[in-house]
């Protein structure tokens, strides 16, 4: 039997109530903790990573704004998501950019057990959409998806043009 995949994708303060933090974050919080509360499958959580240095890198060039700093606070998840990740035994994927290569990688070794992978989180723009692109290069004929409701992004037009990239590239979103 194949197994279904469900990637939970940085749910993390900083980017609900924290530094990078946006009402359209703290909207979908409980339809993310619905959808994995009653997923039927395998739970993975990346969780955005960066240490101290952040802002010599060249992502905190470009956004100068110390987030998911591992440790503190906002590198964590929520409460009730980190309830339930700790119920449904879900591995957690730390990653210091956008995509995580080691996910796919791992992923891509596992494609004939998976039936299919569904994307939820933050941000639609930024980490959904990289992982999801990813992960559609490594396995083009995996079924991937993403929940349009359990999903924001910067912005609700970027969170918009990200879900249209992600059709164009036949990934499926679900409304």
């Amino acid at each position: 039997m194949k197994n279904k995949l469900l990637i939970v994708v940085d749910m993390q303060n900083d980017f609900i109530t924290g530094a990078l933090g946006s009402v359209q974050a703290q909207e979908i919080l409980p339809n993310v903790a619905e959808k994995v509360k009653n997923f039927d499958g395998e739970i993975i959580f990346t969780m955005d990573t960066h240490g101290e240095d952040y802002l010599e890198t060249q992502e905190g060039r470009n956004l100068p704004v110390k987030h998911c700093l591992f440790g503190t606070s906002g590198h964590a998840l929520p409460k009730a998501l980190a309830a339930l990740r700790e119920e449904k035994k879900a591995r957690v994927y730390e990653k210091g950019t956008f995509g995580s290569v080691t996910l796919a990688q791992e992923l891509k070794k596992r494609e004939a057990e998976l039936a299919s992978i569904e994307f939820v989180g933050v941000c639609t723009d930024i980490c959904v959409v990289s992982n999801a692109l990813l992960l559609k290069a490594y396995m083009p004929e995996l079924p991937i998806s993403v929940d349009a409701a359990c999903c924001a992004g910067v912005t609700p037009r970027k969170h918009e043009a990200a879900l249209e990239t992600m059709r164009s590239c036949q990934i499926i979103v679900n409304e």
